[in-house]
């Protein structure tokens, strides 16, 4: 009877582990490229990532906005910042309604460097906010719009795509925006 319990238990063993491993590889696909494996994600988690990384840039580009309308000195970036704002809060609402269509349910999204970039642009004086403000929202819109171009590349998904070819042309706007204002300043 006891080499029974650790055969037992090696069976046992050996079973969770092949489940575990199948299950690993239903999720996570290799394939091969230039001679290399590379992990392959499936559609659904590339438009889960999609919908979150976007909410989170966009509710960043929100908070910045919005202290930007408050602390800047400039009226230029004030009236930038309340159009970009604007976009942005409409963006997070249809971000949103897709994601949960979807059944991806996207939470209060804080993340550290979120949170640290936002509190360094409080701290600026106001003669150094404007110059921060246009660096910051401008990297934030750029992000905004690799992740719009990944996501037209990687998915099928027709309310996706509409959804990019929505909001894609007045991030590009916002950014040549934002841009000119940098030279100005600078």
């Amino acid at each position: 009877m006891p080499s029974s319990k650790p055969s037992f238990l090696k069976t046992t063993l050996i079973g969770i582990l092949m489940i575990t491993i199948s299950s690993c590889n239903e999720n996570e696909n290799l394939k091969k490229v230039n001679n290399k494996y590379v992990l392959t994600k499936s559609a659904e988690e590339i438009e889960a990532y999609f919908f979150t990384e976007t909410a989170s840039v966009t509710k960043s580009i929100i908070s910045k906005s919005k202290l930007a309308k408050q602390k800047s000195l400039n009226n230029t970036i004030k009236i930038v910042s309340i159009k970009i704002e604007k976009n942005q809060n409409l963006l997070l609402q249809d971000i949103s309604k897709k994601a949960i269509e979807k059944l991806i349910i996207i939470n209060e999204i804080t993340t550290a460097v979120t949170n640290e970039d936002l509190y360094e642009l409080a701290n600026k004086k106001e003669a150094d906010f404007d110059k921060a403000y246009i660096n910051s929202i401008t990297k934030s819109l750029s992000e905004t719009i690799k992740l719009f171009e990944a996501i037209a590349r990687e998915t099928n998904d027709t309310e996706i795509l509409k959804l990019v070819t929505h909001y894609l042309p007045k991030q590009y706007e916002f950014l040549r925006e934002t841009e000119k204002i940098k030279r100005q300043i600078n």
